[in-house]
């Protein structure tokens, strides 16, 4: 394979590329949220302090109000997965959410709203600003608001007594230097978010445990998480400890913070038991660790803890530092069409336990995209590659390291090939993955796809090959070295493919125009 390839690698003279003019906006959100657990509902009201940091005055601003996302069939995530042979079987399971209620002040002026020009796009609303946002100048949007949560079959939702709460409150599009991103839920295809700094008050009903993007400021909640999940993190499946809310009355209020993140989610279920430990990083930081499950007879989650801390140190090994002061991980229904969905500081895990080594390499998986999607912000929706791709590369390394598995082959991969050294391991792996079928180019945008077979296999697989070349001509510690300069030059922004090739090309000292346009061919990258 390294013969194939070195040609694409033309030495240039270490030309320095620098971020130019790059500017993004940012929010800042204060929440306050209440559960119905009886209706499936949610009762809030938010005040954003929206930045416009562009050199463009604004006179308006998109918002995505994603439960409209479930409303009805007309939506263009209910069209999206009925035209999906694999997805639609999903809809026997759907009842409708939706949001309303909405009332937006601008600096405490009503605001005028127009709905998006596309009938199917309910899930997008134009906030006219009563007078233009200058650069540099900022505004204060407040909205009340009620969500009807869904059946879950799509990220957010309720099942079996546990909630899902996921894109669940109104936000802002993002304007960058391409404009305006107003794009609509999808089941396939993700997100793009500012940056965000949050204060969330969730009111719940007391005997509920919850797990949140941020840090859980509540201080004597956070206590029994701690005490009762550090017991649990060292008994394993021996003598569990259940939790027992500290508050005598109904409901309580938890409160949440965290800096410089793209997205809130939160998670809660009577019965989670909660696991806690602490992970510390190379340079000696710690950060805490939890893990919210359901307490099965044998469930591998039992040892989910562990999975979270390693995952945290590879990826900050491999990557560069993690920056959060927690890592989490929650596990939820089983969802037909994904092991999990990431959020900031948490994500939830939807495959079943069935193996240690896939659990683990499902949780390590979305753990990751703390990096590819919350702490490298790319536009997953037009370039879902730059997410689920790079991330899955890291991923099978992961995998390979620990258990000479791998979550593509499973149970296929013969006893003598996982008795061979990681690199050969790994090698072989990727002979055979360059032998699938896949024949969309890698640079397809998610809504694009046709199945979401081919969504994956592309944008995960293809993609982790992709990079596989790269590290088979450049060697993996100077690919490292380069993943962890893209990281320190592209951390809390919102890096585009030309700045992930302009990064690897200062670093490697290469010209790496011919393997970027590999990104758009389409069937086999090896000829």
């Amino acid at each position: 394979m390294k013969k194939c390839f070195v040609g694409l690698l033309l030495l240039i003279n270490g030309a320095v590329f620098a971020q130019t003019n790059y500017w993004q906006q940012h929010v800042n959100y204060s929440i306050d949220v209440s559960l119905n657990d009886v209706e499936k509902s949610l009762s809030g009201s938010e005040s954003i302090v929206y930045k416009n940091n562009s050199p463009s005055s604004l006179d308006f601003i998109w918002f995505h109000i994603w439960p409209n996302a479930y409303k009805n069939e007309s939506t263009a995530l209910y069209q999206q997965i009925k035209n999906d042979s694999s997805r639609k079987e999903k809809l026997g399971e759907f009842v409708s959410g939706y949001i309303d209620g909405l009332n937006f002040k601008v600096d405490g002026k009503t605001a005028a709203t127009e709905p998006h020009s596309n009938p199917q796009y309910i899930d997008i609303i134009k906030v006219k600003l009563p007078a233009p946002l200058k650069s540099g100048d900022s505004v204060t949007i407040t909205t009340d608001f009620k969500v009807k949560l869904p059946a879950y079959f799509s990220r957010s939702g309720y099942a079996d007594g546990e909630f899902m709460i996921c894109q669940w409150y109104p936000k802002p599009a993002v304007f960058d230097k391409d404009g305006w991103h107003e794009f609509p839920y999808l089941d396939m295809g993700e997100f793009y978010s500012d940056y965000a700094d949050f204060k969330v008050n969730i009111t719940i009903p007391s005997d509920y445990v919850v797990g949140a993007t941020g840090t859980l400021q509540t201080a004597d909640e956070l206590a029994i998480y701690k005490s009762t999940g550090a017991r649990n993190a060292l008994a394993k499946e021996k003598s569990l400890v259940v939790y027992k809310s500290p508050s005598k009355s109904l409901t309580k209020k938890l409160t949440y913070t965290v800096e410089n993140v793209p997205d809130f989610a939160w998670f809660a279920d009577k019965n989670f038991v909660v696991q806690y430990d602490t992970v510390r990083l190379s340079s000696g930081k710690v950060v805490d660790a939890f893990s919210y499950y359901h307490n099965k007879k044998n469930t591998l989650w039992n040892y989910s803890i562990d999975y979270v801390k390693d995952a945290a140190r590879h990826y900050s090994n491999w990557l560069g530092e993690y920056e959060y002061p927690v890592v989490q991980a929650v596990e939820g229904p089983k969802n037909n069409a994904s092991g999990g969905m990431e959020y900031p500081t948490i994500t939830l895990i939807t495959s079943p336990d069935e193996k240690k080594e896939r659990l683990d390499a499902v949780i390590a998986h979305e753990v990751g995209h703390n990096w590819f999607m919350s702490m490298l912000g790319s536009n997953e929706r037009m370039h879902t590659w730059m997410d689920e791709g790079l991330n899955t590369f890291f991923q099978f390394r992961y995998e390979a390291e620990k258990y000479r598995a791998n979550s593509i082959f499973g149970d296929a991969i013969p006893a003598e090939v996982k008795k061979l050294p990681e690199d050969d391991f790994l090698a072989t792996i990727y002979n055979v993955v360059s032998t699938i079928p896949m024949e969309s180019a890698i640079e397809t945008p998610a809504a694009n796809f046709s199945t979401s077979e081919e969504y994956g296999i592309v944008s995960y697989v293809k993609t982790a090959f992709w990079m596989y070349m790269l590290e088979t001509v450049v060697g993996k510690e100077k690919l490292d070295k380069a993943f962890h300069d893209y990281f320190n030059d592209w951390k809390d922004k919102h890096p585009q493919p030309e700045d992930f090739k302009r990064s690897l090309e200062k670093s490697l000292g290469a010209d790496l125009t011919k393997y970027f346009e590999l990104l758009n061919k389409k069937g086999d990258l090896s000829k």
